[in-house]
């Protein structure tokens, strides 16, 4: 009987503990009411990163990399690292592309002249879908132009490629490819635009 009853306080003391957390909790937090006013954002409110047009600062560049200033003064959000890491995407994209006569890719990834070369070499059966990547090195940035609201970036490219799964056959090419991207584009893609 003694042991039924502390288990009736206890309950009892636990059910006035739980009564003054909601008590408090309610306090700190509050309580909705059916009229909220609501956080009205207006379409002007909201600027985005590009309209703003803030240009990163140049960092420290290399000897070989000086001429990427150019695009840090002119494109929002440049980074260098990532520009080489896609244009070497894309060189590797662009050449297995043209190896296998993949002219869907080719159009994603080249200006419309360029398009146009790459396309009738491949229709001269120019390509050899049997090459494959061995190596790809970035040199160094060749030139970095602005004209009118496009720039142009030009890398210097040494890439080795080897034949029929034939590491003995490497070809060691070295490439002169130009990028280009309008200032003002919202895309992250660059097109190839000479090579």
């Amino acid at each position: 009987m003694v042991y039924g009853d502390l288990q009736f306080v206890d309950l009892i003391i636990f059910a006035g503990v739980a009564a003054f957390l909601i008590y408090r909790l309610r306090n700190v937090l509050g309580k909705r009411t059916g009229f909220q006013k609501k956080n009205l954002i207006k379409d002007s409110d909201v600027i985005s990163e590009v309209e703003v047009n803030q240009k990163t600062p140049t960092p420290h560049l290399k000897e070989d990399e000086l001429k990427f200033a150019i695009a840090y003064e002119n494109l929002p959000n440049f980074d260098h690292k990532n520009f080489i890491e896609g244009a070497k995407f894309a060189f590797e994209s662009i050449v297995n592309a043209f190896n296998s006569g993949d002219k869907k890719t080719l159009r994603t990834l080249l200006t419309k002249s360029v398009l146009n070369s790459f396309e009738k070499a491949i229709d001269e059966s120019k390509n050899n879908p049997n090459f494959q990547f061995y190596s790809l090195v970035v040199e160094g940035v060749e030139e970095v132009v602005v004209s009118k609201r496009t720039i142009h970036i030009t890398l210097k490219i040494t890439s080795e490629q080897f034949k029929d799964n034939d590491e003995s056959s490497i070809i060691k090419k070295q490439d002169t490819w130009t990028f280009q991207k309008e200032i003002d584009s919202r895309s992250p893609i660059w097109l190839l635009s000479s090579t």
